[in-house]
């Protein structure tokens, strides 16, 4: 399956997507780390996805090759504006959607208080949404200093198998996204806030993020190793959704998407495939 890397002008942004596959759009959100970007997060997913479905896996407004623009006023909002405006640059009408850690969570959240506001079918979150600590690891993820060794310290937090921090090849990868101009100052933006704010930091911080409001079936892949989140959170997640299915899996961190790819995909797959099945069936 050919994966098609493309811009688009969304706004005046310079909008970086993967594409590939036809049928129902699934949208693919990546996670939120120094050099995230979608060609890393859906790389063992898009391909399989892309046989049966139209895959769209936007870089996130300061992420990856999109341009490196932070908005100070609207923060995070501005990225789901983003979002939103891409996703109706490219038609998108009626799709899943599927993020990734910061990808999901943010989604999620901008979904639950605009449920009717997006083009959403169903929606599946990979290791997002729910509490998250501030612990010893994720401060790694916080504190990038932009050298290989701390690069590898965040692939180390971020999966279970130490192969993958072990593997040169995949650490450079990872690395030399970080150092694209502008996307490290893009990721740390978010913590920048003025002295006086109230809040300074989400993580460590009560998720208060209405759930039960969103009304598409919800899909929640977790993890049982992940290191930047409490044994069993996604147990207290799911039953927040009106509808939501759970699935750990083991031997798995932060990102099932790359570490347990095979296991990922046959989930979303027969996850869509049984919403394919309820929409034919109306």
């Amino acid at each position: 399956m050919q994966v098609h890397s493309r811009y688009v002008s969304v706004d005046g942004i310079h909008t970086h997507y993967l594409e590939a596959g036809d049928g129902r759009p699934v949208v693919l959100l990546h996670s939120g780390e120094f050099g995230g970007c979608a060609e890393i997060s859906w790389e063992f997913v898009l391909p399989k996805l892309a046989e049966r479905y139209h895959v769209l896996a936007p870089d996130w407004l300061g992420f990856g090759r999109t341009d490196k623009v932070h908005d100070f006023q609207q923060g995070q909002a501005r990225r789901l504006t983003h979002l939103r405006r891409f996703v109706d640059l490219m038609c998108i009408n009626d799709a899943y959607f599927v993020g990734n850690s910061m990808g999901g969570s943010l989604f999620a959240r901008g979904l639950s208080t605009e449920p009717d506001g997006w083009p959403i079918r169903a929606l599946a979150l990979i290791s997002a949404g729910g509490f998250s600590p501030d612990n010893e690891h994720r401060r790694v993820l916080l504190n990038y200093d932009c050298t290989r060794e701390a690069m590898r310290a965040i692939v180390r937090a971020m999966f279970f198998a130490p192969r993958w921090p072990a593997d040169e090849a995949y650490v450079e990868r990872r690395y030399q996204m970080s150092m694209l101009p502008g996307a490290w100052e893009c990721t740390a933006a978010v913590r920048f806030k003025n002295p006086q704010a109230e809040q300074r930091e989400r993580f460590g911080q009560p998720d208060n993020t209405p759930y039960g409001n969103i009304k598409v079936p919800a899909l929640i892949i977790a993890g049982a190793n992940d290191k930047l989140r409490l044994p069993g959170y996604a147990n207290e997640l799911a039953p927040k959704f009106r509808n939501a299915e759970l699935h750990v899996l083991e031997n798995c961190g932060h990102c099932p998407n790359i570490e347990r790819a095979d296991d990922a995909n046959r989930l979303l797959l027969d996850f869509f495939a049984r919403q394919d099945k309820e929409v034919s069936a109306t």
